[in-house]
């Protein structure tokens, strides 16, 4: 029978790795010219919140979750960032 925490974990896990391939092709051009910055910085902000949420709940789905994809979300943010502050500098 599956249980529900098989069903989150199998969320968790779907959720999660859909967002890898894009996140990985970002990090390896380091090409972030079409990302939103303020997506970006939002999204990894509520991706750490929920991590915090399922740590105080210790939620394991929850945090399975949300740390596989502040992993991928916050090397995007940190890129996307460092763009935003050259392209100023260059100006």
């Amino acid at each position: 029978m599956i249980s529900p925490e098989m069903i989150g974990y199998a969320a968790a896990l779907l959720t999660s790795f859909a967002f890898a391939p894009q996140a990985l092709k970002t990090i390896r051009t380091r090409n972030t010219e079409s990302l939103s910055l303020a997506m970006y910085t939002l999204f990894t902000t509520g991706v750490s919140l929920w991590l915090c949420y399922g740590i105080l709940r210790d939620d394991w789905i929850i945090i399975t979750a949300n740390f596989l994809t502040a992993m991928l979300a916050l090397p995007i943010l940190v890129l996307k960032v460092k763009d935003v502050l050259k392209r100023r500098v260059e100006r």
